[in-house]
């Protein structure tokens, strides 16, 4: 099997995982065009643009931590994180709106798994990074 194979059933693996873990709430949610465009996006994802994917979830984290100490979803380091966030997701997401982000930044905070993700960087990040974004996408 060459690279771009491997590479090509590494992402499918991650869509099924996806899939299984949270297909029948999102399609439910988001509707099945969504998903199925989302996901194909996914696989077309070169490994240039997958690892900035990885980069950019260390980065927004790190980032993330430093704004929630300094304690202004204002700040300039905080709407940071937010363009940093809106990067990531146009690498997953077919379309992009602020509608669609906010909703998203409200989910991690009123989803317990989300939100133990966020708060696990620095308990009342989830709530900061939605208050961030709601700035952001005024």
């Amino acid at each position: 099997m060459s690279n771009k194979e491997e590479f090509l059933d590494f992402k499918r693996e991650i869509i099924e995982d996806n899939e299984k873990l949270y297909g029948k709430e999102i399609r439910e949610k988001y509707g099945n065009e969504a998903i199925d465009a989302g996901n194909a996006k996914v696989v077309g994802l070169t490994p240039k643009q997958f690892r900035r994917t990885q980069e950019l979830s260390l980065h927004i984290n790190e980032s993330l931590k430093a704004a929630f100490k300094q304690g202004d979803p204002s700040s300039e380091l905080a709407q940071e994180v937010c363009a940093l966030h809106k990067e990531w997701l146009n690498l997953y997401w077919h379309s992009y709106s602020k509608e669609a982000h906010l909703g998203l930044a409200q989910t991690y905070v009123d989803d317990p798994r989300f939100k133990k993700y966020y708060d696990d960087i620095a308990w009342g990040c989830a709530v900061f990074l939605r208050d961030a974004l709601k700035i952001y996408c005024a």
